[in-house]
């Protein structure tokens, strides 16, 4: 029996033992626990300490440290090798018997669905509505520096990742801190932050955000909302994606290199159309943007909330710190982990600052984001979009679905690299993983909005702490292999093949 088939005949033994409980009362209790346990893992993960009168989250200035010191330390990697980075992506130094199982360009579409979606139109819809318009500013910023972290952790990916008897990659956090640092003589340390870090990312299996959202966009263009239609829309996600993911990360791969571009045309072609539609707005909208930056109502202290905010919206955005985009990047086809590095830093210039730049524009030239209550998330984009073209909610539900979808496929390769390193990664394993990873995206729909970002955000940081420290005692060895790359670039030795 396929996975496939084993899944749906698990849906529907799902389906009848709910129908024969009382479903009421089991989602009251199930709410309840769910919301203090969410509370309990957001007040510790987003404790506060005090610096000079300011309240600062500890967890926020943790992973904005290495995007700052390692900008510095590479020299501003993030922009001398932009445009290298370019040409490496359009196959300018492709060598087709390189080792991998996906072309760069593949690795970065798939990675990119990972990202691109709802930290793009959700977060920077939520941040506006918590923090105001110049959280996007700071969101940009945030964007930037994190090109150095993704080059940083990227590069490790492709260097120590594993290759297995049946030809497919392993790659990834796991990996890279527990080889990388066992080369410096540190192999305790190393295996402890690998562990730590699988450890802390098995529970991200629960990709609830993604099926929530996509959902919301839904229900506001079809106003129906029923936990009938919750229920329904979830085990749809769920099987649609075991229908994908059964096939690997080739499978994986080609939907994403196909999905990612077309999405991302029909979500940009609409929000520049809105954009250009309000023409006449635009300077000021970047003006607020700017100002509401640096001078919110309440003050200094209100400025560092607003970056916390954005801080928070922005990692969620380019996962950078994270770890999570090196395991479809360890894949890629290359002899030169640096090369990938560098193809890697294109992920947050754009999911970060290009898209959720454009999100921003949409909502802030509409003006949707005023007098505004109760309203955040994908029901704010839709409006701001719906202002100006009545439809187009309709659209933005089905790019919605579409971002969301390309997103948990990209996640379920993660999600399977990091169950491997668990549990082992024999096909029996990734079986019971893949039926797992689908049955846990059937609740995101019944979840709110404020509890699936009080799980997630804690989990995301809490997974970045291990990869950090990793990446600290590593960055030295990543200079020298990027000036030994830079320098055989200069002297001829690594040739264009086209």
């Amino acid at each position: 029996m396929s996975v496939f088939h084993r899944f749906t005949l698990s849906v529907f033994l799902f389906l009848s033992l709910s129908k024969a409980a009382n479903a009421q009362e089991n989602d009251t209790t199930f709410t309840k626990a769910l919301s203090a346990g969410a509370n309990a893992l957001s007040d510790f993960v987003f404790a506060s300490i005090n610096i000079y009168g300011f309240e600062v989250k500890w967890i926020v200035g943790f992973l904005a440290l290495p995007m700052i010191l390692l900008t510095f330390y590479f020299g501003f990697i993030n922009i001398r090798s932009f445009k290298r980075a370019f040409h490496i992506l359009r196959g300018d130094y492709r060598d087709s018997k390189a080792p991998g199982e996906v072309t760069q360009i593949q690795a970065l579409a798939t990675a990119l669905s990972g990202t691109i979606g709802l930290g793009n139109i959700a977060s920077v819809a939520a941040a506006i509505s918590v923090g105001g318009p110049g959280a996007v500013f700071w969101m940009v910023i945030i964007g930037f520096l994190a090109m150095t972290l993704k080059f940083a952790e990227c590069t490790l990916g492709v260097k120590y990742r594993v290759y297995n008897a049946d030809g497919s990659v392993s790659g990834g956090p796991m990996y890279y801190l527990e080889r990388g640092l066992q080369a410096r003589g540190w192999g305790k340390l190393g295996k402890t932050l690998a562990w730590s870090y699988a450890l802390l990312a098995l529970p991200s299996l629960t990709q609830i955000a993604q099926t929530n959202q996509a959902y919301e966009a839904v229900i506001t263009v079809t106003g129906h909302n029923t936990l009938t239609a919750q229920l329904g829309f979830g085990i749809f996600i769920a099987i649609l994606t075991a229908t994908v993911i059964v096939g690997g990360l080739n499978t994986i791969a080609k939907v994403t290199s196909r999905l990612v571009p077309a999405m991302a045309l029909i979500y940009i072609s609409a929000a520049l159309f809105v954009i250009l539609m309000h023409a006449q707005a635009i300077p000021a909208a970047f003006v607020t943007i700017f100002t509401e930056a640096f001078t919110p109502e309440a003050g200094a202290g209100g400025m560092l909330g607003v970056i916390v905010i954005a801080m928070q919206r922005a990692v969620y955005s380019t996962e950078a710190g994270l770890g999570t985009a090196t395991m479809a990047h360890a894949a890629a086809k290359t002899h030169e982990p640096v090369s990938e590095g560098m193809v890697a830093l294109m992920e947050p210039f754009i999911d970060t600052i290009v898209i959720c730049t454009i999100t921003a524009l949409v909502i802030v030239i509409t003006g949707s984001y005023i007098g505004e209550t109760g309203m955040s998330g994908m029901s704010l984009a839709s409006s701001a979009f719906g202002s100006v073209i009545s439809w187009f909610p309709w659209v933005l539900a089905l790019t919605a679905f579409l971002f969301a979808f390309s997103t948990i496929i990209s996640w379920a390769y993660y999600c399977s690299k990091i169950w491997g390193f668990v549990f082992g990664d024999t096909k029996r394993s990734i079986t019971i993983f893949q039926i797992v990873f689908c049955f846990a995206l059937i609740p995101g729909p019944i979840m709110t909005l404020g509890e699936v970002y009080k799980v997630l955000d804690s989990l995301f940081f809490l997974m970045a702490i291990p990869n950090v420290i990793g990446i600290y005692l590593m960055a030295p060895e990543i200079k020298r292999d990027l000036k030994n790359y830079l320098d055989r670039l200069k002297s001829g030795k690594i040739q264009k093949t086209r």
